[in-house]
């Protein structure tokens, strides 16, 4: 009898604690908010990527350091998707259907954007995409929001730029991706607008590692003014040193996927005076003092600080996703539908890539004017001088 007393005793010794643990690890995830993230951590993306990841972590970090969102933690659920449209496909199913995520953050690029809104908006749950095509948001979807500035302003920005130095026949490259495809779209179609005709369209493979067979074809065409590529992935810069290889001194252009300091670092010298728009995050040092300027400083030091490494408009387009989330969270409670609408009547609200309005309408929330054109001058972005 004083071997089971002693056996029971012992069993409760051992499984109290166990029991205890359980019931406060329950508690524990019954308070977070489950918030998923689909990004390229991984892969021809990585630049966009990485930098998505490490935001993202430092600011859930700082959230639940100061409590979390009205008390509730975020429990931050991170699929690396290697900028491939069907594992991003894959992910949201298994954040939805399995994680039971309350919303999702990403992907990186607009192919898979576009390849998972339709999940997204069928699952009814709130997707924050970091990509820029303007078809992720156009039509206008009930639950699918994004952070990146559209494609059609950095489009026009560019031709806006071209047109003020008497640029008017230019060429233009563009990656077979969904980012590629989607930019050369609009560059076809705001060209006639700025009075640019586009001589002739290449397309190359998203992984190529040699273009100067196509530069080499670009150049033959007479009286070309410039070159603009449209791409996310390191080709990039092989494109601009095969162009300086090839003798041809014209003026390049990049979209807005040139905006981390590692693709010009990639580039080399031939990086020197490439033009492109980009947010203003990446010259932050160069405005004028006020809010926006201390929004972008207290990112880019706290950034810099713990990564080591530069900034990159990229990484604040999941720290503005978030920002946007958590106010709506705040205002909306547990109700995704609440959430939902409360990013819908967000306006004047500071971030990284600009000054968010969103409205029923409008689920991208930025401007043309979100857009500023940087250059590179001795190997760092600045402003680009009228």
């Amino acid at each position: 009898m004083k071997k089971e007393k002693s056996r029971f005793v012992t069993l409760c010794t051992i499984c109290l604690p166990i029991l205890v643990l359980s019931m406060f690890t329950a508690t524990a995830r019954a308070a977070a908010v489950k918030i998923g993230a689909i990004l390229a951590e991984t892969g021809p993306a990585a630049f966009l990527g990485g930098p998505e990841v490490r935001s993202l972590r430092m600011l859930v970090d700082e959230i639940n350091a100061k409590g979390g969102i009205q008390g509730k933690t975020i429990e931050l659920i991170v699929k690396d998707s290697a900028s491939s449209p069907e594992k991003a496909v894959s992910f949201t199913r298994q954040l939805i259907e399995e994680e039971k995520v309350f919303a999702i953050i990403g992907p990186s690029t607009s192919g898979e954007s576009l390849a998972i809104k339709k999940i997204a908006e069928n699952g009814k749950t709130i997707l924050i995409s970091c990509s820029a095509a303007d078809l992720i948001v156009n039509p206008v979807t009930p639950h699918v929001f994004k952070t990146a500035p559209s494609d059609s302003y950095a489009a026009q920005q560019v031709f806006k730029t071209m047109q003020e130095r008497g640029i008017r026949k230019i060429v233009v490259l563009a990656a077979n991706d969904g980012f590629g495809k989607a930019g050369k779209e609009q560059l076809t179609r705001h060209a006639p607008e700025f009075g640019i005709t586009i001589a002739a369209e290449e397309v190359y493979d998203k992984n190529a590692t040699d273009l100067s067979a196509i530069v080499a074809k670009l150049k033959a065409i007479k009286d070309v003014q410039a070159v603009i590529n449209w791409s996310i992935v390191p080709a990039q810069s092989i494109l601009a040193k095969n162009v300086r290889q090839a003798g041809w001194d014209v003026p390049i252009y990049q979209s807005h996927g040139f905006a981390n300091i590692k693709y010009a670092e990639a580039a080399g010298a031939a990086a020197e005076g490439i033009i492109f728009p980009a947010s203003r995050i990446l010259i932050a040092d160069f405005l004028p003092d006020g809010p926006q300027k201390e929004f972008l400083l207290k990112y880019k030091n706290s950034y810099e600080t713990r990564f080591k490494e530069k900034v990159s408009t990229f990484g604040g387009h999941t720290y503005d996703a978030l920002t946007i989330l958590v106010k709506a969270i705040e205002a909306g409670g547990e109700d995704r539908e609440k959430v939902r609408a409360a990013i819908e009547n967000i306006t004047g609200l500071i971030g990284t890539a600009g000054t968010f309005n969103f409205s029923a309408t409008d689920h991208g929330g930025l401007g043309i004017d979100a857009y500023a054109m940087l250059t590179v001058k001795n190997g760092i972005f600045v402003p680009l001088e009228d």
